[in-house]
């Protein structure tokens, strides 16, 4: 079992530039993927970024690609998503999950955590 706990999120202007970490606690001597997904009101959850078990290899969705960067350090078992230039599109429960695979689809996705509120003002 894997435990991930979001922190970082609240009420952004719009450009701002917060970070969002996760923490992973539990079976972390393995090491999954991370992904970040979120969930805006009235809308399905959708792919944001993911990070290879090594860090090595990034992807991200078209809508925040050249804004946000994900980044990991296994040493502390933690992720981040670095979001640059807000947008109030970008309001939405952002949620960090584990896979054991490098995939962008939800299905491919073993552990969540709750998922932390990022509202941007415009």
């Amino acid at each position: 079992q894997v435990q991930l706990i979001e922190s970082g999120g609240g009420l952004v202007q719009a450009g701002g530039s917060p970070r969002l970490s996760c923490a992973a606690s539990g079976r972390t001597s393995v090491t999954y993927a991370m992904g970040w997904f979120r969930q805006a009101p009235g809308k399905q959850r959708e792919f944001v970024a993911v990070i290879s078990r090594e860090g090595m290899n990034t992807r991200y969705a078209d809508s925040v690609k050249g804004r946000f960067t994900i980044s990991r350090d296994n040493a502390k078992s933690t992720v981040s998503l670095q979001m640059n230039s807000l947008k109030p599109e970008d309001t939405a429960v952002y949620y960090c999950a584990a896979s054991d695979k490098f995939y962008a689809t939800i299905s491919a996705y073993n552990y969540w955590g709750r998922g932390t509120q990022v509202t941007v003002s415009s």
